[in-house]
């Protein structure tokens, strides 16, 4: 907070007002004193007390309840009151403080430009006639009316002897209130009273004070030992009577004929302070001498009456003055509140009232309030009404498969365009996968009438297409799980002519679960399990399928795309092996560098003549030799998480590895129809080795393709994809996406280990809700940091927009969800960019 001191001094008729601020600057005025301005205050006082006759906080009345004035006292008063604010304001409105209230003037506007937080004016009068003037009521500058900046007018006594006293390791979980109650001959506390007991939610209160046919000495032992509690206390609150001293700091009374001076009662005080005393509230007459007192002792801030008041006119101050600290409003918001009651809405029935209370501030004070409790704690952080619609909405909306599967394909089509405009497409590598495509134009070709189930001449004639190219890995996406006669025994004848050849092809044949559960496999006419591999073909659209450890314990079989990536893999380290071997027996190999042959084993290749299950022999030469490179089954992401098969239970897919479609299809696979492979006589450069490629077989499109006749095997096309296809060739129109084409896309992942993690919306939204509840609070306590929060949320929406669009591109994999947890920021933060009152 930004502070001003102002110390006004008297001497004779003139007044020197000297101020200072910043680092040592400092500027002073002379002014003479108006005597007319003692004279006005002097009639005005006369004129307060015979409204107020009775039952006034300062020397003890006999008794008496509120008489009602005549009404020539009252307007009078209302009178007076004008003339002497009039005579006051135009002597502080003197051309000799102008170059003071410039100063303030333009330091508060620069505030309000800056949005700066408000302004502490410390006031500091030398002697009690000026320190009885009501300086709270000086309007500066009026220019900063509808600025952020507030200038607080508040009390600073011309002494202090002592800094604050800071206790050492003082953490209450309530605060700690002690409740003074003194002679009350003439007035009525039953008002405060019950003020208080409203505070007993987020605070301790302590009652103590005197009673009929308690003995004087009884009633200073339990001050002393209230006072002095070992558990401290942080407010001191006194009503009752009390007056000035000269020499004493002024006094208070506890009983009927009985006083303390504030110089007897030191000694406690400041056992007091020594454990946490912050502030004192004396809702007396007289408090000046008190208030200058005590902040001369080191307490941090003190509230007193300047003159005597009503009993009822202070009961109301109390009562308002202890709402506002219940709103958790620091004591000085409390004051001015308190104070505003009083003149707007109590000012006919109690006239001058509210230019009583004053607030004095030690320079180095942070001003009191109560401290959030938990439960208001977690008042504040619970959603209103429309928050609670609001998040119920998006909380249904990220728990929605089907809305997140869109939004998924959304965020891939726009890492698509970042992939793209960036430039970050890996041009240089071949595609991994050979897509042969029998598409509705072969079928047409080859004269098929009822491609379900797919000729399988046709199949072996593919294949034996393939293999004059070299291939040694070839996927069969069609199911041979029923008879078609001679063409059984023509693929058959196909598959063990591959396997028979001196590098002898991999084959990896189509099996899944029938709707009755049944596993539907390949004819044990067409091809055995001891010689080739048989993948599920399941898919799930979008989503990379993973192996749990059931899976792998049971007689599941691994999924399609995971057999193709392990036998291109396990292809290639045949080859490194029998190169090794080669350079060994040639003497290009040390003997001392024999253990690489130990380390490279040779691993097992289909044979007829096997009479175990092939799937089997891979594992075990896997688990055998530690094979890590073997990404399809040692990649932590390709297995089975516990946290994502507990998501299974409730719908959702959390941290469940997506299929990539934001990389172009032409990194994944080249694809070629099944007719021109046939019919393709000349040497195509695409199809012409094939040795370091994975093909597979699939269906292209046509209507029947899958189990059923609904053509489950071809999936809308990802807007990804679209967009990569419109790129490619623009007349293009297809709206198709095939299972084969999903299969290459797993392949090509799996070889690459490629497996991007989608974290859950609701994750981030969660997160997203504390930030922005967070940015709320800071908003609505800190108003004039609302623009740099602004530019800076702006700022860091965008930025977060774009690191998340690259860490997905980058080694880490994952995708950070950014619309609706930005979505969910702004809508926190907005309101309290459009509201100027801060949170209560």
């Amino acid at each position: 907070m930004n502070n001003f001191h102002l110390k006004v001094q008297r001497i004779e008729q003139i007044c020197l007002f000297e101020l200072t601020w910043g680092t040592a600057q400092r500027i002073s005025a002379k002014i003479i004193y108006p005597e007319n301005l003692t004279l006005l205050y002097q009639e005005w006082q006369r004129t307060y007390l015979s409204f107020y006759k009775t039952a006034l906080r300062g020397r003890v009345e006999n008794s008496g309840t509120f008489q009602a004035p005549t009404p020539d006292w009252h307007a009078k008063l209302v009178q007076i009151e004008a003339k002497f604010l009039s005579e006051f304001h135009n002597w502080l409105r003197s051309s000799e403080l102008y170059e003071i209230r410039t100063v303030i003037t333009q330091f508060s506007l620069s505030s309000a430009n800056s949005q700066s937080a408000n302004i502490n004016l410390f006031l500091t009068c030398d002697s009690l006639e000026l320190a009885r003037l009501p300086w709270e009521t000086w309007e500066i500058c009026t220019e900063v009316t509808f600025a952020f900046s507030k200038i607080n007018i508040v009390r600073s006594p011309i002494n202090i002897h002592k800094s604050i006293v800071k206790p050492n390791h003082i953490h209450r979980a309530k605060t700690r209130v002690l409740v003074i109650l003194g002679d009350d001959t003439g007035l009525d506390f039953q008002a405060e009273k019950k003020a208080i007991q409203k505070l007993k939610r987020i605070a301790d209160i302590t009652f103590l004070g005197w009673q009929p046919g308690k003995s004087i000495d009884l009633l200073k032992t339990e001050l002393k030992a209230a006072i002095t509690s070992e558990l401290g206390w942080d407010l001191l609150l006194f009503a009752g009577h009390s007056n000035e001293t000269a020499l004493t700091g002024g006094e208070i009374s506890i009983a009927p004929n009985t006083t303390l001076s504030i110089s007897e009662i030191i000694p406690l005080l400041n056992q007091a302070l020594e454990k946490g005393l912050q502030f004192a509230l004396f809702n007396s007459c007289n408090g000046l001498s008190i208030a200058n007192k005590l902040i001369e002792l080191g307490l941090s801030q003190v509230a007193v009456m300047r003159e005597p008041i009503h009993n009822k006119v202070a009961s109301e101050f109390f009562l308002h003055f202890l709402q506002s600290l219940a709103q958790y409003k620091d004591v000085q918001e409390a004051l001015t509140s308190a104070c505003q009651y009083l003149k707007l809405e109590e000012n006919l029935t109690y006239p001058s009232a509210y230019l009583i209370p004053s607030l004095f501030l030690h320079p180095e004070a942070q001003l009191f309030c109560f401290k959030h409790s938990f439960a208001h704690n977690l008042r504040k952080i619970s959603p209103s009404r429309i928050e609670t619609i609001a998040l119920s909405a998006l909380f249904i909306i990220s728990t929605q498969l089907p809305v997140q599967n869109n939004l998924l394909a959304q965020r891939l089509k726009a890492q698509a365009i970042y992939r793209q405009l960036t430039g970050q497409n890996d041009l240089t590598k071949n595609p991994p996968v050979l897509l042969v495509q029998i598409d509705e134009e072969s079928i047409r070709k080859r004269k098929i009438s009822n491609p379900k189930p797919m000729n399988r001449q046709y199949l072996a004639e593919l294949i034996d297409k393939v293999q004059t190219r070299g291939a040694k890995v070839i996927g069969i996406d069609y199911l041979l799980d029923r008879h078609q006669e001679e063409n059984d025994q023509a693929l058959a004848k196909t598959l063990q002519m591959g396997v028979k050849s001196s590098k002898p092809t991999w084959f990896v044949l189509a099996t899944t679960s029938a709707l009755n559960g049944d596993r539907l496999k390949v004819l044990p006419e067409i091809a055995s399990p001891n010689w080739t591999l048989q993948g599920e073909i399941d898919i799930l659209p979008g989503y990379m399928q993973l192996l749990s450890p059931s899976d792998k314990s049971s007689s599941q079989p691994l999924y399609f795309a995971n057999l193709l990536a392990i036998s291109h893999q396990l292809q290639k380290l045949e080859l490194q092996t029998a190169t090794i071997t080669n350079k060994k027996q040639r003497g290009l190999i040390a003997v001392a560098d024999t253990t690489i042959e130990d380390r490279i084993k040779q691993p097992p290749q289909p044979q007829l003549s096997s009479k175990t299950d092939f799937s089997q022999q891979i594992e075990q030469f896997l688990q055998k030799n530690h094979l890590k490179n073997i990404t399809s089954l040692t990649s932590a992401r390709i297995n089975l998480q516990p946290i994502t098969e507990f998501s299974y239970y409730f719908g959702q897919m959390w941290l469940h590895p997506i299929v990539d479609f934001s990389i172009p299809p032409n990194q994944v696979y080249r694809s070629i129809p099944a007719w021109q492979l046939l019919e393709n006589q000349k040497q195509n450069p695409q199809i012409a080795n094939l040795e370091n490629q994975i093909v597979i077989i699939a269906p292209g499109g046509y209507g029947e393709a899958g189990m059923s006749k609904d053509g489950e095997d071809n999936f809308d096309l990802p807007p990804a994809l679209e967009l990569w296809q419109r790129l490619e060739d623009p007349d293009n129109t297809n709206q198709v996406l095939t299972g084969g084409e999903i299969h290459a896309y797993k392949v090509h992942h799996l070889l690459n280990n490629r497996m991007v993690v989608p974290i859950p919306d609701l994750w981030l939204i969660l997160i997203a809700i504390v930030l922005g509840k967070t940015l709320y609070f800071i908003i609505q306590k800190n108003p004039h940091l609302k623009l740099q929060i602004l530019l800076s949320l702006g700022v860091s929406t965008v930025a977060y927009s774009l690191i998340s669009l690259q860490i997905y591109l980058s080694s880490i994999a994952i995708i950070l969800p950014w619309s609706l947890p930005s979505l969910i920021i702004w809508l926190y933060v907005m309101p309290a960019f459009l509201r100027r009152k801060a949170y209560e």
